[in-house]
């Protein structure tokens, strides 16, 4: 059984992007799913009467179900990732309250200490977001 969010990811709420990760395969890749509700903190600014989840805070998700990946490793143990870009980067709908956010995070390289990722997110099956990512791991 896969170790809770709330104990891999240094992140906590209101930070936290992710609600539970589906699927891990370790190394590898990550799903995880974020359910939107109404009273998320930057809805009410974002934009008054008209809800949509910053594109920024889409991105924070891809990246911390790769971090999962990431700090699910051994060899990662004890370790910080940092995000550190991203490129080629499509919003296709937005999220509103309500939207349940499939997450998906594959690890294209983790082997020295800049690591690249790829991710998407799908509500009800279309794609909403997707990017490649890079992240920095402290102390690697």
């Amino acid at each position: 059984m896969n170790k809770s969010v709330m104990e891999v990811l240094p992140q906590k709420p209101p930070f936290l992007m992710v609600d539970r990760i589906l699927e891990l395969v370790h190394g590898k890749k990550a799903v995880g799913i974020k359910t939107l509700g109404s009273n998320e903190p930057y809805f009410s600014g974002h934009f008054p009467g008209h809800p949509i989840m910053p594109g920024v805070l889409l991105i924070e998700a891809i990246n911390q179900v790769g971090e999962y990946v990431l700090l699910n490793d051994p060899k990662f143990n004890g370790k910080l990732v940092f995000f550190a870009g991203c490129n080629n980067v499509r919003f296709r709908r937005p999220a509103v309250p309500g939207d349940v956010l499939l997450i998906t995070t594959e690890l294209v390289d983790s082997e020295s200490r800049i690591g690249l990722g790829r991710g998407k997110i799908e509500i009800e099956g279309k794609l909403a977001c997707e990017a490649d990512l890079s992240f920095y791991i402290e102390g690697q």
